[in-house]
């Protein structure tokens, strides 16, 4: 059948449940959500009394930080009730999601009242991760049955990407083909085939791993600190990293997980593993369960001097006491080294107690996930997809493996008395050594059923530059352009945090250039956890610092130039960002034809925080835009007011959907994609689609209306009420003076029109003359030493 989702039930209205709904909503869906009446509320009272759980959860929910929404207006999709008098509400509803508590009980009786009231054919998921999915089921019509499956979200669910799909020997099989597909492209979500077993694959895998990391901690003799310090973004995992992230989880949660699979799976080879330590049980004895209660593996107090101090928990004397900062050889060695994969062979080559707890932490997980298929998948690509989705490990625990050697690891396995499953041995002994490898771009996987190479599922929709190093067409030392097929090339470059610096805009050029002379256009965007986060300030602290204006007026004159090549080249540039975008990333994509933003990208102006304004052509565009805006029946400055202060407050949007609402992604022009892995793919049908039209070079503007002192003023008088009322620092309102005098087009004495190249002079110069200024030069190193902008 085919099916439309157009409104959605989500009964449950806890965090899962909230933020579920929150979701749903932000994607532009109809949701209904519904919770218990509270005790003791009579039939005839008032909803907002009978409906009071229902919204002061939603009110939580939206309250929290991060958000769960893309922008605060889709609120207004969800609508609130309860189960005694709105179930019949779902009737009008696509898909009904069940989210409450994980008793059983509580959830049969839940879906009895959902067989009066859904449509035959609706869809019935629930986000269990408890209680197996077939159980669930069990007493319900056929018709239920054939539409019910497992759909596991993670929270947050807008930020953590899977969403793991669990059918029965019932569910319908295109039930889960719609499940997989709407996930993916609607929800942006890394959609997991999984197996109904205990914890499915995320957190069975993920569970083992806290375990093991307990494990070895105990025999290493390592604290809290240590281990958190071994096993965070230096290994490819988030800041979180073990003992943080269970505070997040909550400890009951993990316990709670980990005796789960210890019941449920007997035959687990490693289910000793999952036996609870005595201090963890402790820890729930004393109701210390992380964030939820307070405190946990870490406690926040108050210093001597009323300071905010975060304490750690001694797992030896169950006292908290100071954090430590934990210094280890091998550590040292490997941190400066920006490769992930090069650094994971650097760290399992320590010699310290590091490099051991390294070594027997990757022997545990590698042991484990080969028993595992094909117990919790059939295919090894599942596992690595989903902890990458679920547990935001960088890459995943198969591709670990292959990155550190499968025959090398295999045999140091075993003689430190780790064993592997049979299939891993009979892969290397038919000569096949990797479990993936890619071949003309395209990414392949080890299929233990056929023993053959299989093409990973989606690679025509999930582009990944880095699978395409054979089809370099150019390169520098930080940059590469690559030819992705259909005549389309990609330029990707990867440095610190991406920052843009010389190499980066030579880069920039000379794809552009090349793309001219033998492709349809180009797509700008990378594989890295950031897009940009902007201009490379160390060059210009360097350049400031030593007063080499003249070549610090020949550095900004080269970043704009570029900016205006993006915009004025002969083929279509489509840039694909995605995370962090800001400050020369964000001016990059202002000029580009179109803009395929991922959700999550958080996309802004941001030079005001340096002392600086935008100086590579941000500036201008933003004046341009207020111009192409400006209306006869409204006050012209309102338009140049709004994109004046976005610039001033160095505002940045916080999901691509904001970025519409700042100006800075243009409403039936640029567009959004949910799924991050997605975007690429999308630039490149754009670029297509743009040329297949007729694509031609636009015309530079010579008829951007600026509004002089008629404009100016206002704009002063505004800066100096932030100044009075201590909002601005004095050097926040100089700086908020000269983006003023740009945005106005100067001291004209009446509206002018004005071309591109006189903006960019006028922002040029202001740029200049704030990089001679003291305190912009504190700033800079402020944010180059520490990271952290400087108030002056």
């Amino acid at each position: 059948m085919k099916r439309t989702i157009k409104k959605v039930a989500v009964l449950g209205s806890g965090v899962m449940g909230s933020r579920i709904a929150c979701h749903f909503a932000g994607i532009g869906v109809q949701v209904l959500l519904l919770d218990i009446v509270p005790k003791d509320v009579a039939a005839d009272a008032k909803p907002a009394a009978r409906n009071k759980i229902v919204n002061d959860a939603l009110t939580a929910a939206i309250k929290s930080n991060p958000s769960p929404v893309y922008t605060k207006g889709v609120i207004k999709r969800i609508t609130t009730g309860n189960f005694d008098d709105n179930m019949k509400d779902i009737a009008a509803c696509d898909w009904i999601i069940e989210v409450v508590i994980e008793k059983l009980d509580i959830k049969q009786k839940i879906y009895e009242q959902v067989e009066k009231y859904r449509k035959p054919g609706t869809l019935i998921t629930s986000n269990t991760s408890g209680i197996p999915i077939n159980i669930l089921s069990q007493g319900r019509s056929e018709d239920f049955k054939k539409n019910f499956c497992g759909t596991h979200f993670f929270n947050p669910p807008r930020y953590l990407r899977l969403l793991e799909i669990i059918p029965t020997k019932d569910t319908d099989p295109e039930v889960v083909d719609f499940l997989m597909h709407y996930g993916d492209l609607y929800l942006g979500k890394t959609t997991v085939l999984a197996k109904d077993t205990p914890a499915f694959i995320a957190n069975r895998i993920g569970v083992f791993g806290i375990m093991a990391i307990f494990n070895s901690m105990q025999k290493l003799g390592l604290g809290v600190d240590e281990i958190d310090a071994l096993t965070g973004p230096i290994i490819g995992r988030p800041k979180s990293a073990t003992f943080r992230t269970a505070d997040v989880v909550g400890i009951d949660t993990l316990v709670k997980v980990a005796k789960g699979v210890a019941e449920n799976c007997p035959n687990d080879e490693a289910k000793n593993i999952f036996t609870i330590p005595e201090w963890l049980d402790k820890m729930i004895a004393n109701n210390w369960l992380g964030d939820k209660t307070g405190q946990g593996f870490f406690k926040k107090t108050k210093g001597a001097g009323g300071e905010k101090e975060i304490l750690t928990l001694n797992l030896q004397t169950m006292e908290y006491a100071p954090r430590i900062k934990p210094k280890f050889a091998t550590l040292e060695t490997a941190k400066p080294i920006e490769d992930l994969k090069t650094r994971l062979k650097a760290l399992t080559a320590g010699q310290d107690k590091a490099g051991e707890f390294y070594r027997h932490f990757h022997y545990a997980l590698f042991s484990y996930i080969s028993h595992r298929i094909p117990e919790i998948s059939d295919e090894i690509y599942r596992v690595d997809d989903a902890m990458m989705a679920g547990f935001g490990w960088e890459i995943g625990a198969f591709e670990s493996w292959d990155t550190l050697g499968v025959t090398k690891n295999v045999e140091t396995m075993k003689a430190a008395g780790y064993t592997v499953a049979p299939w891993v041995e009979e892969m290397l002994a038919a000569g096949n050594k990797s479990f993936y490898k890619v071949e003309n771009g395209k990414r392949l996987y080890y299929d233990v059923a056929s023993k053959s190479y299989k093409p990973t599922p989606g690679g025509d929709a999930f582009i990944i530059l880095n699978n395409y190093k054979e089809k370099i067409v150019w390169k520098n030392g930080n940059a590469a352009l690559y030819d992705i097929g259909d005549d389309v090339a990609a330029l990707q470059w990867n440095t610190k945090m991406n920052s843009i610096g010389s190499e980066v805009l030579e880069a920039m050029n000379k794809s552009i250039t090349t793309a001219e002379e033998k492709f349809k256009g180009l797509v700008i965007a990378n594989d890295g956890a950031n897009f940009s986060a902007g201009a490379n300030v160390g060059m210009i602290f360097m350049f400031a610092i030593e007063q080499e204006y003249d070549e610090l007026d020949m550095a900004i004159r080269m970043f704009q130039n570029s900016m205006m090549r993006v915009r004025y080249s002969s083929i279509p540039v489509v840039i694909a960002p995605h995370g962090l975008t800001l400050g020369g990333g964000c001016e990059m994509n202002l000029h580009a034809d179109k803009i395929c933003a991922a959700a999550e990208t958080y996309i802004g102006l941001v030079e005001l925080g340096v002392g600086l304004i935008p100086g590579g052509g941000g500036t201008k565009e933003f004046v341009l835009r207020a111009s192409d805006d400006m209306h006869e029946d409204e006050p012209e400055t309102i338009t140049l007011k709004s994109r004046f202060f976005n610039i001033a407050t160095a505002k940045v949007a916080t999901s691509g959907f904001e970025a519409y609402e700042l100006g800075i992604m243009r409403k039936g022009h640029d567009e959004v994609v949910v799924n991050q892995g997605r975007r690429i793919a999308e630039a490149k049908r754009s670029v297509i689609e743009l040329y297949e039209s007729g694509y031609t070079m636009p015309v530079q503007r010579t008829d951007i209306k600026v509004l002089g002192r008629s404009a100016l003023g206002a704009l002063l008088a505004g800066i100096n009420g932030m100044w009075r009322g201590n909002y601005a620092t004095d050097h926040d309102a100089l700086v908020a003076r000269k983006l003023a005098y740009v945005m106005c087009g100067g001291d004209l004495s009446e509206q002018s029109l004005v071309s591109e190249q006189y903006l960019l002079d006028l922002e040029r110069e202001a740029f200049l003359s704030l990089c001679g200024e003291r305190k912009t030069l504190e700033r800079i190193q402020s944010v180059l030493k520490s990271g952290k902008p400087l108030r002056n």
